[in-house]
């Protein structure tokens, strides 16, 4: 790592072609580079696992699914416009898992 000798701040690498030249934020340049070694760790991002089950979280209410008639749904609601305006309800047919929204 090398520091700027002005401002005491790190200097970055910069390639240009063929030209390697180190620089400052304070606008301090110098084509010393000899002794620069650039090197990069990356560190290996660990996955998150996923719970899959079976388990619908939403509450269910009567209502017709326009798709395949049956009676029951899951609801949901979101606030889809301005904080002024209602929410909008969103329901999902427990048999053929169709999605709707409702304004009621």
């Amino acid at each position: 790592m090398m520091f700027c000798p002005k401002c005491g701040g790190i200097l970055l690498p910069k390639i240009e072609g063929n030209r390697k030249t180190m620089h400052c934020k304070c606008g301090y340049t110098t084509k010393d580079v000899k002794d620069a070694i650039l090197s990069e760790k990356i560190q290996e991002k660990l996955a998150i696992g996923v719970v899959e089950k079976e388990i619908e979280p939403h509450p269910v209410t009567i209502a017709e699914c326009p798709k395949c008639k049956h009676r029951r749904a899951y609801f949901w609601t979101v606030q889809t416009r301005a904080s002024d305006e209602p929410e909008t309800k969103f329901m999902k047919c427990e048999k053929c898992e169709h999605v709707w929204r409702d304004y009621s």
